[in-house]
C-alpha cells in the first residue's frame, strides 16, 4: 500500500508540473493584439501533435479558434493562415515585411544560399539564375531531349517483373535531374551520391536537434558529403576547360552570355536546390498517379488513347519531341489533378521581418506565418465532387488560372520548375502507359501528412502492353 501511494503521489506532481509547465508557456505568449490558439511545450511547442495528426490537428484548431490561430510548429511560434484571400496577400507581397520562412532544419540543410532562404537582391539574382536554366527554350533544345532518352531507357526492362513504384519513381526523380545538371559525369557519381541526398530529404523536415542518430544530423553530414562530391566535380570540370551543354556547365559560364554569375557555395546551394524542389515533387505525382489510374481505369483508358495517338506517328524507337509534349493535354489535366488530391504541397512558410498587423491582428517580428492552402484543394465550390479523381476537370484552361490555384505556391515564390517538373513526368508517363500495364500486389497503406508516401512501399506487378 505503500509503494502504491508512492507512485500516486509521483504521478500526481509529474501531473501538476506538466500543467504548470504548460500554462507558464501559454502565458508567455499571451500577448494583447495576438491571435487566439495554443502553444503547447517550451522548445517543442505543438510540432508532435502537428505531424502526427496533420489536417486533423489544423482542422480542430480552426473549429476552435476559427481561420487565423497561433501555434509552436517546427522550432518556431507561428501563425497559421487558412484563409484563402489572406492567403494570396500573403503570398503576393513578399516586400511587404514577409520573406521566406522555412524551418532552420531545412535552411541548415539546403544551404544559406538556396533560393528558399534568400530574399531581395539575393534572391532576384538566384531566381534570374535559376529561370535561365529552365527557361522554355532550355527545356525544349536541351533537357527535354536528356529527359526523353532517361526515361526511355529507365522503363525499358519492367516486364513481368514486381516492382515497387515508390522506389522506382524516386530513383527516376533523382537520376533524371542530375543528368540535366551534369550529364557526362551522371552515371560515375549517382551511386555514390543518391544514399547522401535521401538522407538529406529526411532531415530537411526535422526539428533541427543536433543529436546522434536524428534525421537532422544525418541530414547534416549528408550535406557534407554531397558538398565534397560537388565541389570535386566542379574543380574537375574547371581543370579540364571542356565545354558542358547542361546546367552545371551553364552555371559555370564566364562568358557574357551568363548575365548570372554565381560563386562556386552558390552554384552547389543551386544544384542541390534543383534536385531537392524536383525530386519531392515529381516522384510523389509519378507514384501517386500510377496508384490513381489504376484505381480508375477510365482514365487510363483516355491517357493511354492519348498517347497511343502520339506512337501511331513514330518508329517504335523513335523519342517523343517537344510538339508530341504540348499535344499532352489530358496529360496535363491527370498531373493536376493528381497534384490536387494526394496535395503533395500542403502549404508555404513566410516569416516577418518586422511587426506588423494581418487579420487584424498583430505579429510579432520573427515569427512565421504558415499559409495553409491544403482545404483549397478540397473545397466544394472550387471542386465540385472534391474527393473524386476527375481529371476532366481541368481540361477547361480557365481552371488553372484561376486565383486559387496555389498547387505550385503563388506570388513570387511561385515553383519556377513547374514547367520541366510536368515534361518529367508527362514522359514518364508516356513511356509506361504505351509499354506496360499492371496491377497492385497488396493492399499497402498510404500517408498523406507531413509527406505523400506509401511506409512499407506500393508493389505492382508489371507486364507488357
Amino acid at each position: 500500500m505503500g509503494v502504491l501511494m508512492v507512485i500516486v503521489g509521483v504521478f500526481v506532481m509529474v501531473l501538476c508540473m506538466c500543467t504548470a509547465v504548460l500554462r507558464w508557456n501559454e502565458m508567455r505568449y499571451r500577448k494583447k493584439g495576438l491571435p487566439p490558439g495554443t502553444m503547447g511545450w517550451p522548445v517543442f511547442g505543438e510540432t508532435t501533435e502537428f505531424l502526427k495528426q496533420g489536417p486533423n490537428f489544423m482542422k480542430n484548431q480552426r473549429a476552435r479558434y476559427g481561420s487565423f490561430f497561433k501555434s509552436h510548429i517546427l522550432g518556431c511560434p507561428t501563425v497559421v493562415s487558412m484563409d484563402p484571400e489572406l492567403n494570396r496577400y500573403i503570398l503576393m507581397n513578399e516586400a511587404k515585411g514577409l520573406v521566406p520562412g522555412y524551418p532552420q532544419s531545412m535552411l541548415d540543410i539546403l544551404g544559406k544560399c538556396n533560393i528558399a532562404a534568400v530574399h531581395g537582391s539575393t534572391h532576384k539574382q538566384m531566381r534570374g539564375a535559376l529561370l535561365a536554366l529552365i527557361s522554355p527554350t532550355m527545356i525544349r533544345q536541351q533537357l527535354f531531349p536528356k529527359i526523353d532518352e532517361f526515361m526511355r531507357a529507365f522503363l525499358s526492362n519492367w516486364d513481368n517483373q514486381v516492382i515497387n513504384i515508390q522506389d522506382k519513381t524516386k530513383e527516376m526523380a533523382f537520376l533524371s535531374s542530375l543528368k540535366q545538371i551534369a550529364s557526362a559525369e551522371s552515371s560515375s557519381v549517382a551511386q555514390q551520391f543518391m544514399p547522401e541526398f535521401f538522407k538529406l530529404v529526411l532531415g530537411t523536415l526535422s526539428l533541427p536537434i543536433d543529436l546522434p542518430g536524428t534525421n537532422y544530423r544525418r541530414g547534416f553530414q549528408a550535406r557534407q558529403n554531397i558538398l565534397k562530391i560537388l565541389g570535386q566535380l566542379i574543380e574537375k570540370r574547371r581543370d579540364s576547360e571542356e565545354s558542358h551543354k547542361d546546367m552545371l556547365g551553364h552555371l559555370m559560364r564566364n562568358d557574357d552570355s551568363n548575365r548570372h554569375k554565381l560563386s562556386d557555395d552558390e552554384i552547389i546551394d543551386q544544384i542541390i536546390t534543383i534536385l531537392y524542389s524536383g525530386y519531392e515533387t515529381v516522384s510523389t505525382t509519378s507514384m501517386m498517379a500510377v496508384k490513381y489510374l489504376h484505381d480508375h481505369p477510365t482514365v487510363l483508358e483516355e491517357l493511354r488513347k492519348e498517347h497511343m495517338g502520339i506512337r501511331e506517328r513514330k518508329r517504335a524507337d523513335e523519342p517523343i519531341e517537344w510538339n508530341d509534349l504540348k499535344s499532352m493535354r489530358f496529360t496535363r489535366a491527370v498531373i493536376f489533378e493528381t497534384s490536387r488530391l494526394a496535395t503533395i504541397v500542403n502549404g508555404v512558410l513566410r516569416k516577418t521581418t518586422q511587426e506588423m498587423e494581418l487579420n487584424g491582428y498583430v505579429i510579432p517580428k520573427g515569427w512565421r506565418i504558415y499559409v495553409y492552402t491544403r482545404e483549397i484543394n478540397y473545397d466544394p465550390f472550387l471542386y465540385p465532387d472534391p474527393l473524386a479523381f476527375n481529371p476532366w476537370r481541368w481540361m477547361d484552361k480557365g481552371l488553372e488560372s484561376q486565383n486559387y490555384f496555389l498547387i505550385f505556391g503563388g506570388g513570387t515564390r511561385q515553383c519556377p520548375g513547374k514547367e520541366l517538373g510536368i515534361a518529367e513526368i508527362s514522359t514518364f508517363l508516356h513511356y509506361f502507359v504505351t509499354r506496360y500495364r499492371w496491377e497492385e500486389v497488396g493492399a499497402e497503406k498510404l500517408m498523406k501528412f507531413p509527406r505523400v508516401e506509401a511506409p512499407n512501399g506500393l508493389h505492382i506487378r508489371v507486364s507488357s502492353y
